[in-house]
């Protein structure tokens, strides 16, 4: 079992920047991928990153590429996701989520069965 616990959602103008935190507890993640979903109103849940947790190997879509990076600290558990250049089409509930390493990249959120709470991500014109 994986438990996940977001953090740093909030409201920010275009162009600003913020920075969300994943912090996981239970079962070791070294087999695992670390990934960032996100929700807008209306919308299915897409990807937008994820990270390989045992060499850190990064994957994103294409429209957060060059502005939103994904990270992980082994020490502390933690993926952080440092989105920045932010666009009001960002606005959406931002989840973590944990999968095992089946293949590469994972951007079916089918392949991952430990979701966080999710927080809400909200940017103005």
């Amino acid at each position: 079992q994986v438990h996940l616990i977001e953090s740093g959602g909030g409201l920010v103008q275009a162009g600003g920047s913020l920075r969300l935190s994943c912090a996981a507890s239970g079962r070791t993640l070294s087999s695992y991928v670390m990934g960032w979903f996100r929700q807008a109103p209306g919308k299915e849940r897409e990807s937008v990153a994820s990270i390989r947790w045992s060499d850190g190997v990064p994957d994103y879509v294409d429209s957060v590429k060059g502005r939103f990076t994904i990270s992980r600290d082994i020490a502390k558990n933690t993926v952080y996701l440092q989105m920045n250049s932010l666009k009001p089409e960002d606005t959406a509930v931002y989840y973590c989520a944990a999968g095992p390493l089946r293949g590469w990249p994972l951007r079916g959120d089918w392949h991952y069965n430990y979701w966080g709470q999710g927080t809400q991500v909200t940017v103005s014109p």
